[in-house]
């Protein structure tokens, strides 16, 4: 009786052991490693798109997922992950179809054959509005459920390397004629005035779209900015104070570096950071990418180093490579020239 017993308890409980693919728990903990900080469990959204709409994941296939993720988008916030093996991506992808047990659709891989010409034409009518006239994508980064936003979804860019390099032409159209339920993306099969070939010239169109890559090499920047005072500490201090004013940021605080680590008495009192922010180019950064709050207010380190005086400031511009965002790209460039002109005009 036990022996029939303990053979039943195995049978029943042999499916349940096996019930889960060892790939898919795989995966499930590099996704939480390499992408839930950003896309959110389960790809419910975050500071990254939700990658787990029904309307996007059963829509794109195996192949369109696993480049993606080797290939980022270049310019964009999503990053390279090259150094993922390839079982580790598979894995990943796999955990992704698992979220609604949906069979991976199927597209032909073979170049889709119209006329670019009469696609432009299309393209500037029906996608312009939404994806950019040269395919740039939306404003923004494609960030969605971190702060409010007209859109759901940022349309993404076309021209990006990353896009055209895992798209094939077949779910380019399919994408164009059945929409993204669930996103802005509409389905334009139903339009009566495009002709079923009009798809083809669309799909050339964005084919030959050049892609981006990011507007400069900013690897050899400097770390810091660095400027060395004439004046004493304590005026170099009052000037940097001043020079704030005059950039018309907010003086939030001085403190000594050492404060709160150290004893009152032990404190260095010859190193000091002066905290500052302009609100308004603040907001707009933040619009744009959420992770600048990272190196935002600014600070500007005021120190007495044997007898001279020297100021340092985190560089903007070698911040911004590792955001991986052209148009973040841009606002750090203006943050560099904020500090330069703080930094110089404290000493004159």
């Amino acid at each position: 009786m036990i022996k029939i017993w303990t053979m039943s308890l195995l049978l029943f409980a042999a499916p349940l052991a096996h019930a889960e693919d060892p790939d898919i728990n795989w995966g499930k903990t590099l996704y939480t490693e390499n992408c839930s900080g950003c896309h959110g469990f389960e790809g419910k959204g975050g500071t990254g798109v939700p990658i787990g709409l029904p309307g996007f994941i059963n829509q794109v296939d195996d192949q369109y997922l696993g480049n993606t993720i080797r290939l980022g988008r270049q310019g964009r916030v999503m990053p390279s992950f090259s150094h993922l093996s390839q079982d580790q991506n598979h894995a990943i992808v796999a955990y992704m179809r698992s979220w609604t047990g949906v069979k991976a659709p199927h597209y032909s891989q073979k170049p889709i054959k119209g006329d670019p010409e009469k696609g432009s034409a299309l393209f500037a009518k029906y996608c312009a509005g939404c994806h950019g006239a040269n395919g740039e994508g939306g404003h923004g980064t494609g960030v969605t459920y971190s702060r409010p936003r007209e859109l759901p979804i940022i349309a993404p860019a076309l021209n990006n390397g990353g896009f055209l390099g895992s798209a094939s032409d077949e779910l380019i159209k399919h994408t164009i004629r059945y929409g993204r339920e669930g996103t802005p993306m509409p389905a334009f099969r139903h339009n009566r005035e495009l002709k079923s070939s009009d798809f083809n010239n669309l799909v050339s169109f964005i084919r030959q779209l050049k892609p981006v890559s990011p507007t400069e090499d900013l690897g050899n920047e400097p770390a810091y900015i660095v400027r060395e005072s004439g004046s004493s500490f304590e005026t170099t201090v009052e000037n940097v104070k001043n020079a704030v004013a005059s950039a018309n940021m907010v003086l939030i605080r001085v403190q000594n570096i050492e404060d709160r680590l150290f004893s009152p008495k032990q404190v260095n009192n010859k190193q000091k950071i002066v905290y500052s922010c302009g609100f308004n180019f603040l907001y707009e950064a933040m619009k744009v990418d959420s992770r600048v709050g990272l190196f935002l207010p600014c600070r500007i380190t005021i120190m007495q180093e044997e007898d001279k005086v020297r100021l340092y400031a985190m560089n903007p511009k070698r911040l911004s490579i590792y955001f991986n965002n052209d148009e973040l790209q841009k606002l750090c460039g203006q943050m560099y020239d904020i500090y330069v002109s703080v930094l110089d005009e404290a000493t004159m």
